[in-house]
């Protein structure tokens, strides 16, 4: 029988990146809309967050598949809504994962620097070309904006379960004292 809950490495890390993918989007939301001094420490943070959350993003999903995913519950709750769940976690997860690449490719494609990962430079992804920095940057826009959308209804699905239906869903990702 599965467990209710999600592994505790899986939680652990759900709510580690939770609000750094939070602050990642609204970081990347800055980007696009100041050209003032706050540009500068805005990149800054944004490169080396976006790799590090790549990296735990992987770690995430090399878990999830180790471990799976709790029981559905409630039973009685409608196969569209299980359907829509399921699809919203492969979702955020495409978005966790595409993100960043999109944005090292861009980099690249741009001809920009890239941002260092313990010490060690990234390699280039591809040849600087302006075409291809245009469609990638045009591309992690799009997602971003996707990302944030799938955000937003993932945190309200979750408020839904947590406080109003009360239906023990938010419970298989929630941390408790005594995990």
């Amino acid at each position: 029988m599965k467990s209710a809950q999600f592994a505790l490495p899986l939680r652990l890390l759900h709510w580690l990146m939770a609000p750094a993918l939070l602050a990642m989007l609204l970081i990347g939301v800055g980007l696009t809309t100041t050209v003032s001094s706050w540009h500068t420490t805005l990149l800054t943070l944004h490169k080396p967050l976006g790799l590090g959350l790549l990296a735990l993003s992987i770690v995430r999903l090399a878990l999830r598949l180790i471990y799976g995913a709790p029981a559905r519950r409630p039973d009685a709750m409608p196969v569209m809504i299980h359907l829509a769940a399921s699809a919203s976690h492969v979702l955020m997860y495409a978005c966790m994962l595409a993100m960043p690449v999109i944005g090292w490719s861009m980099l690249s494609a741009g001809g920009f620097p890239l941002p260092q990962l313990f010490g060690l430079a990234l390699p280039a992804m591809g040849v600087p070309s302006l075409a291809h920095y245009v469609f990638l940057r045009s591309l992690h826009t799009y997602v971003g904006e996707l990302f944030y959308l799938a955000a937003c209804g993932h945190i309200l699905a979750a408020a839904t379960h947590a406080l109003v239906l009360r239906d023990g869903v938010f419970d298989a990702i929630a941390l408790r004292w005594k995990d």
